[in-house]
């Protein structure tokens, strides 16, 4: 009996095991990954549901696709290689370019960008003057001019770091990541400096206040 009772429940948890719909892996060409069933794939474009919000579905069109791997093995490319519309890349390429993106967008963090950012935003706070948004924003231009660091603890695969393709996708994602974070913590060092500035101007030396008002002249 108890053995009945036990295959009985191995073959129910089987059963909805096998009866769930399978799904699908969208490979995006900005480097994300999706996995969920794919219900048409019609009209320039495949389409999912979107499990956030019931009954609605998400559309990438083809020119957002680089592959779909069905869930019964087969995979369809929807990436190529053709110049005429700027697909520089061969498929290998773009896979190692995409893969650069995806590390840096998981593991890249510029941790010396967050605190340079935030300390020019603070001293410009600070004065009270005009260099309140300019300092971030030009500690935001020139940081955007150095170079970016591959570190080994960003990078899934140590082998990759030898590929152009991936060191370029690396450093897209890589520098957009690096200048939102010097404007919000510019903003942040800005509003900061400029409330202790609003709370704390009465107390400056006299010496800086007139160096202050001289700057606003």
């Amino acid at each position: 009996m108890r053995r009945t009772l036990l295959l009985f429940v191995l073959f129910f948890f089987c059963f909805i095991l096998f009866s769930q719909d399978k799904k699908d892996t969208i490979y995006l060409m900005n480097g994300n990954i999706v996995t969920e069933k794919v219900i048409d794939t019609l009209l320039g474009a495949i389409t999912i549901y979107d499990t956030r919000k019931d009954n609605k579905k998400i559309h990438y069109e083809w020119d957002q696709l680089y592959k779909v791997s069905f869930s019964n093995g087969f995979q369809r490319y929807y990436y190529y290689q053709d110049t005429t519309i700027y697909n520089w890349f061969t498929r290998d390429e773009m896979w190692l370019f995409m893969k650069g993106e995806r590390d840096a967008r998981k593991n890249f963090v510029s941790w010396g960008t967050r605190i340079g950012a935030f300390s020019a935003g603070l001293l410009g706070g600070l004065s009270g003057t005009f260099w309140t948004p300019l300092l971030p924003y030009t500690f935001m231009a020139f940081n955007g001019i150095t170079k970016v660091r591959v570190r080994p603890h960003a990078v899934s695969d140590p082998s990759l770091v030898q590929y152009d393709p991936y060191l370029l996708g690396f450093e897209r994602v890589a520098r957009q990541k690096r200048k939102v974070g010097a404007v919000i913590y510019g903003t942040i060092g800005s509003a900061t400096g400029l409330g202790l500035f609003l709370i704390f101007h009465k107390h400056y030396p006299e010496h800086l206040r007139i160096q202050f008002l001289r700057i606003n002249i």
